[in-house]
């Protein structure tokens, strides 16, 4: 089905739409943190990327990527309709990211990336690589 709006208006309708955020996955992390008593933790913190979490005594941030925007290389297909747009938009997002990893790594920082769907299905193992690094 063609579009109603012209590609600019489109295009304009779209540039309003403001995210809201990865609420319902950083509260799932949320709760995994107090599960196993993991305390210590801040959000909101100013550092580049906007991690989601950060430990700062321990210098690490923590990132929960969602598979579809960050492009999880074992869940993410590419939408059939528009596919050189989400390609690129994708791709973008990636290398963003390589960015946003290299510079928190040159200000002495480290980096924890955890897919959205390893929440549901790796809890457990999660809690224990992040401990891990918090212990180290």
């Amino acid at each position: 089905m063609a579009d109603v709006f012209s590609r600019a208006k489109r295009s304009l309708i779209m540039s309003r739409i403001r995210s809201r955020g990865n609420k319902t996955t950083e509260l799932r992390f949320i709760l995994l943190l107090r599960k196993y008593k993991i305390r210590g933790w801040r959000r909101g913190v100013n550092l580049p990327g906007q991690p989601d979490f950060t430990f700062q005594a321990q210098k690490i941030v923590v990132f929960v990527d969602g598979d579809f925007w960050h492009g999880n290389p074992r869940t993410f297909r590419f939408p059939s309709t528009n596919s050189k747009y989400w390609r690129e938009k994708i791709l973008r997002n990636r290398r963003r990211d390589s960015a946003i990893n290299k510079a928190l790594k040159l200000r002495g920082w480290t980096v924890v990336r955890v897919w959205e769907s390893s929440l549901l299905k790796a809890e457990k193992r999660i809690a224990r690589q992040l401990l891990a690094q918090l212990m180290s």
